[in-house]
């Protein structure tokens, strides 16, 4: 969930995790940039476009190039024997009593991905050099988040869960893509169906009704703290949000369970001699503005404690804002890659997207029997090939020292669109190696290293280096730089 949006205690290891659950939405890039930036995917964006079934008018503030548009009807998370659908399936396995929404179209109105959910007009999120818009109302979804507040509303089911494609301009690397798969999940309770009103004793009735596991927990904080993690005072008791959490942490410990046992099998297969290691998770108390309190959940894996997700007892504002004031319960929010890339051990997110059946074939059947799951086996490492860009960035930008915030600022997420507009998957990750601010004329100059390498196939140095005059050609032509 986008709502998880962590402003504490981000240590280098969990960066990733962090910015593909969603977890935090105030990244280092957005604190240096205004609202609205200079560069568009398209500088010419049509009149009209058609998505899916419906055609939306587009305005000025049009970014999404069509490499994005192109990929929106792959969902990667449905299809059959996908590594993104497999891991989708395990955690849908643990919550059979939910309604599970797979199918929701990436297009929303902002109010859906920004307003339902309180994010202030001047949030880093709305910007459009984060975000893809079709239009100043219309954007591609930021996070599963979008369809919390109807789905609330709807009130269809005690507990539901939301598997989606989201999309965010981010940086180029192993980790990071401008499309990625969230899942989220809620469970409610209402005061109005449960006898007498009595939400502690039916919370702990339903906790019986759970199955129990042998996995070693560390879980040292008491259920909420004043000051680390407090209670909503006003909205629920102690004992409200004591039971509302032992029913959440022990519910996630058996997602934790079922996927890490299937990983543990697929290691097994893959080395009879590996070393088996007791299944430990702990839960770390957390910040996220529309939880409290709050927690993340962490796993040791193969020597280090590895962040899975972010969840907590949902604010009860939420549920006054859909209409169901009534209800009480807790949320949880993953980034699907993550899971996927620790259970199958793919190393690059690019592989994802591929349609090479060298990496498709490996996954064949395992939707029908997770018996067959086993370890991604990497079918060639192709040669990488490196090329810096210097520039220096024009003095009316902000980021030059020019001033104040204007619409002609840098971002560093307009280099990656522009980056990934002419390498695409080629571009295996683009790193600022050197800025430097000159001290007469206070213009900055800005490197950038791109790694062009291709999962597929070795690149030829002609290719690559037209593909480099033209991303410079692009900076220059978009961004007004000067190359140096």
């Amino acid at each position: 969930m986008r709502s998880f949006s962590r402003a504490q205690r981000l240590s280098t290891a969990s960066e990733a995790l962090a910015r593909f659950t969603g977890l935090r939405s105030i990244t280092p890039q957005s604190l240096r940039v205004c609202t609205q930036c200079r560069y568009n995917s398209s500088s010419h964006p049509p009149k009209s476009i058609q998505l899916g079934k419906k055609t939306y008018k587009t305005d000025d503030w049009f970014n999404a190039p069509s490499t994005i548009l192109s990929s929106i009807d792959r969902q990667l998370h449905i299809q059959k024997d996908h590594p993104i659908s497999i891991t989708r399936s395990i955690v849908e396995s643990q919550f059979p009593k939910f309604k599970h929404y797979n199918d929701f179209y990436p297009v929303v109105t902002t109010h859906q991905n920004f307003g339902s959910l309180g994010f202030p007009e001047d949030h880093p999120g709305r910007s459009k050099t984060d975000t893809y818009y079709i239009n100043k109302d219309t954007c591609l979804r930021t996070h599963t988040s979008a369809h919390q507040a109807d789905i609330f509303r709807a009130n269809e089911s005690e507990g539901y869960t939301i598997s989606a494609d989201v999309y965010r301009r981010d940086a180029i690397d192993r980790t990071h893509y401008p499309i990625f798969h969230q899942m989220e999940a809620a469970r409610m309770w209402d005061r109005k169906k449960v006898p007498g009103g009595n939400i502690v004793q039916a919370v702990w009735e339903d906790i019986a009704k759970l199955p129990t596991h042998s996995m070693i927990v560390e879980d040292p904080n008491p259920p909420t703290h004043p000051e680390r993690n407090p209670l909503q005072e006003g909205y629920h008791s102690y004992e409200e949000a004591e039971a509302i959490a032992a029913h959440l942490k022990r519910s996630l410990e058996l997602v934790v369970v079922e996927i890490f046992s299937c990983a543990k099998a697929a290691a097994i297969a893959a080395n009879p001699d590996y070393v088996d290691e007791p299944l430990k998770v702990r839960w770390v108390e957390a910040y996220f503005p529309f939880t409290s309190p709050s927690w993340e959940l962490e796993i040791y894996w193969q020597g280090d404690w590895l962040e899975v997700l972010g969840s907590g007892v949902v604010k009860q504002s939420i549920m006054e804002n859909a209409g169901v004031p009534s209800q009480m319960g807790w949320a949880f929010g993953m980034g699907l890659e993550r899971i996927a890339m620790l259970l199958f051990e793919i190393p690059d997110i690019r592989l994802f997207w591929s349609q090479d059946e060298r990496f498709l074939s490996q996954f064949r059947n395992v939707s029908d029997d997770l018996t067959k799951l086993k370890r991604f086996v990497p079918f060639s490492k192709y040669p990488t090939c490196y090329k810096d860009v210097s520039f220096w960035l024009r003095s009316t930008s902000s980021a030059a020292g020019g001033g104040l915030h204007t619409s002609q600022s840098f971002h560093e997420n307009d280099v990656m669109e522009i980056v990934r507009g002419v390498g695409g998957d080629v571009v295996e990750d683009v790193t600022m190696v050197d800025e430097f601010t000159h001290p007469k004329t206070g213009r900055k100059s800005m490197c950038y290293r791109i790694n062009y390498r291709s999962l597929e196939r070795t690149l030829t140095n002609k290719e690559t280096n037209e593909m480099h005059e033209k991303v410079k050609r692009e900076l220059v032509n978009n961004l007004g730089i000067e190359l140096r």
